[in-house]
């Protein structure tokens, strides 16, 4: 994708904007030289609003290339400071669903791990104990039901770690969908996996009202069969 439309867009005010991201899209510039997210939202704010010097844009989290869903910018440097803040302070909610073949040993749970990054491989390793120069990680994961041999899993993240549901998940022996970097089988054509930013919930940074704002599945010929569940 070179550019986003207004379908792309969850919420906008003069503050913030979120978008639906695609799987296969890089939130920002990285070595392969493709388009960004960043760059798309600024060259769409700048054309809607007639802005000859360029748009004010601001990444305050992002998700991994293969990774859909919700994703929140700045349109103020206020919006940007605050959010960063939030998420610093572990005030945002963040959800988001999952497809794995394998069952989890519980409808739900709490995973507790320490995860060390391979700079090398570009990897992160789960561990059960503390290592040397592991960052500890937590999250919730609950089944919210089967389908066709898949199931699909709510997962609440309470820290933010460089890939930390994949890894984590794949430790737990149910490794995402497509995810041929963590363990599943074989990769998705569209270099995409089955991991999907589903909502964020959080206190409007300057108009102080609670927030929760949700994208819908994409629809590529394998998620959508699961909104029956949802």
């Amino acid at each position: 994708m070179s550019k986003i439309t207004d379908k792309d867009i969850l919420f906008e005010d003069n503050h913030l904007i979120a978008i639906n991201k695609r799987g296969g899209d890089i939130v920002q510039v990285d070595t392969t030289g493709d388009k960004s997210l960043e760059e798309m939202v600024k060259d769409y704010l700048t054309i809607k609003y007639n802005k000859p010097n360029g748009a004010f844009i601001g990444v305050i989290h992002r998700l991994d290339r293969p990774v859909s869903g919700m994703i929140l910018m700045a349109k103020t440097s206020k919006g940007l400071d605050r959010m960063n803040r939030f998420f610093h302070d572990r005030k945002v909610q963040k959800t988001y669903l999952a497809v794995v073949k394998e069952r989890p040993p519980h409808r739900a749970g709490k995973l507790t791990n320490w995860l060390l990054r391979d700079r090398k491989k570009m990897i992160t390793k789960a561990y059960d104990r503390e290592v040397k120069n592991g960052s500890y990680a937590e999250l919730d994961y609950e089944i919210v039901g089967h389908l066709e041999g898949y199931y699909l899993l709510k997962i609440n993240p309470l820290t933010g770690r460089t890939h930390q549901i994949r890894s984590q998940l794949a430790y737990m022996g149910c490794p995402i969908v497509g995810d041929n970097k963590y363990g599943y089988p074989r990769g998705s054509l569209k270099r995409t996996i089955c991991l999907h930013s589903r909502s964020l919930a959080f206190e409007h940074p300057v108009k102080e009202e609670q927030m929760l704002i949700e994208a819908p599945l994409p629809v590529d010929g394998f998620w959508e069969r699961f909104n029956v569940l949802l």
